[in-house]
């Protein structure tokens, strides 16, 4: 499980206030109104490159993985033709993206498991997408959310920060601020997950967050500190 720690600057230890149910509203009101129509960033044509996309995708960038998805999709177009493949040459297609050497392994026990149980097709329920090889929770909520706009929250370096300096969330893992967010915003989860992800990405950075340039939340920001994983 990823442990994530909050660094407070300037030794900050004072805990940061809550959102209120008011400002809760407010707050989903304002995503929804900017981000209701926004979608992954990155590029796929299918579940199959989609599950596989998302799961490159952990501790690397969306933009990284699209640099890299075209020729394996190309190579490898199918679950049957990357659970026959070379684990070599997944490495050299994806040497670039974080933690590639694992990464190769699950891709072709992945696909395997696909060929072997679900007939090569990505099952498209969160609790099946688990069994699959390198599919944690995060990344089955996020194709979920994706491919078929499920009312479900997924929680990823981006996302958390933002619930914590929104205060909508003080919990320490992933998972606890994903039930948290789920628990607070009930519904149109799909539509809000994408937005925190690009209101992350984009305005409210780890460093340098655009607080008076960009941000449309800036109300009920409750701290600029910056979240990391540990």
């Amino acid at each position: 499980m990823i442990i994530y720690q909050n660094y407070y600057a300037n030794n900050e230890s004072e805990p940061m206030k809550k959102a209120t149910k008011k400002e809760i509203l407010a707050i989903k009101e304002a995503f929804m109104e900017r981000y209701d129509a926004a979608v992954t960033e990155l590029t796929y044509t299918n579940a199959f490159e989609l599950v596989i996309a998302v799961a490159l995708s952990a501790q690397c960038t969306d933009k990284r993985v699209n640099l890299l998805t075209p020729e394996l999709f190309k190579r490898y177009p199918d679950a049957l033709s990357l659970a026959n493949a070379d684990i070599d040459d997944i490495k050299s297609i994806i040497n670039s993206c974080s933690f590639f050497n694992n990464k190769a392994k699950n891709l072709i026990l992945m696909a395997q498991r696909l060929i072997e149980v679900y007939d090569g097709e990505v099952p498209l329920d969160e609790k099946e997408l688990v069994s699959l090889a390198g599919v944690g929770q995060k990344t089955a909520n996020v194709v979920m959310i994706e491919y078929t706009g499920a009312n479900l929250m997924a929680v990823d370096t981006h996302v958390f920060r933002v619930a914590h300096r929104l205060g909508l969330s003080d919990d320490e893992t992933a998972l606890k601020t994903e039930a948290t967010l789920t628990k607070k915003f009930k519904t149109e989860l799909h539509a809000l997950h994408q937005g925190m992800v690009l209101f992350g990405r984009y305005i409210c950075t780890a460093k340098n967050p655009k607080c008076d340039s960009d941000c449309f939340l800036q109300e009920f920001c409750k701290s600029k500190v910056s979240f990391k994983a540990r």
